[in-house]
């Protein structure tokens, strides 16, 4: 859909957005989570530093390069799908070894980026945070890491690794699964003070990842969240946030103010979150965790 563009890097010193025409479109194939879409105009730039990931964590910086201004009527499209498992113990792996695990629904995947958030491990090493003995609410998931494989074969490019289950595994578990990602040509995001940058029709897209836990970009922590989107916005020409977030469950699948709490955690605060993150830069937030769907919501245009 064609949308009044707002450019981030035009920003005067009030932080006020000043909005020019341009023929900039952007489309949203939600198929779960909670979903903020906006949009702001196509601008070129030459910092194109790509996965970049400061604060707390490790530093990882990409040599700079100049990536032309993209074409003024510029159209980028995204696919993108909530919690994926391709199976996990106890549940079981799939009998053909995942080859078909996407078979039903990879047609959808057409988008110029597809993106979804990986609820799991991609390893074979490390211990399990649920220990030898699980409860019933303490669930860890993993799969073999060339289970990667069928993430790039479905069509993914982007895999959001900001939610409760990329440590289930502890450090050697997160590693496996970057490792098998980068493998398979496959970026990851959500990582602490990460920007992930990915070049799609011309146009720079900066991505994101917020979730409530300590290996993540914080989703309760606002004021960074807005620093962290704000920097986004300068390297690239469309910012898109990813959040793992909200309470669970099928009496949850509306997005109500305020702060949500699920098993004793803080899911954040999903509109004040949305609404802070745009007002920094971000042109489409896109979100998982709940388990439902829920709605989307058109703020500031």
């Amino acid at each position: 859909m064609p949308l009044e563009p707002t450019d981030a890097r035009q920003r005067n010193r009030r932080g006020v957005y000043r909005r020019r025409r341009a023929a900039a479109a952007l489309s949203l194939l939600a198929l779960g989570g909670v979903g903020v879409l906006i949009g702001r105009g196509l601008g070129g730039a030459t910092d194109a530093s790509a996965d970049t990931v400061g604060g707390t964590a490790p530093t990882v910086t990409q040599p700079q390069q100049t990536v032309p201004s993209p074409p003024a009527n510029a159209t980028v499209s995204f696919a993108a799908v909530g919690d994926i498992v391709m199976g996990s113990p106890p549940f079981g792996l799939p009998a053909d070894g995942g080859a078909s695990f996407f078979s039903s629904v990879a047609s959808l995947f057409t988008g110029d980026l597809v993106m979804g958030n990986l609820e799991g491990t991609l390893s074979s090493g490390g211990g399990s945070k649920c220990g030898p003995s699980p409860g019933p609410n303490c669930f860890a998931f993993r799969t073999p890491p060339e289970y990667a494989k069928w993430l790039r074969q479905a069509g993914f490019r982007v895999m959001n690794v900001a939610n409760n289950h990329f440590d289930d595994f502890g450090q050697s578990g997160q590693r496996e699964t970057l490792q098998a990602l980068a493998a398979n040509g496959l970026k990851a995001s959500g990582r602490r003070g990460q920007i992930t940058v990915v070049v799609r029709n011309g146009a720079r897209i900066g991505i994101v990842g917020f979730s409530s836990y300590r290996w993540t970009s914080k989703l309760f922590d606002i004021p960074a969240a807005k620093r962290l989107v704000a920097e986004a916005a300068k390297r690239a020409d469309l910012v898109v946030v990813v959040i793992h977030a909200g309470a669970e469950g099928s009496d949850r699948t509306h997005v109500r103010p305020g702060t949500e709490n699920f098993l004793g955690e803080n899911r954040g605060d999903s509109l004040a979150f949305t609404h802070a993150v745009v007002d920094a830069g971000a042109d489409l937030v896109w979100g998982s965790g709940p388990h439902v769907m829920r709605g989307m919501e058109f703020y500031k245009g």
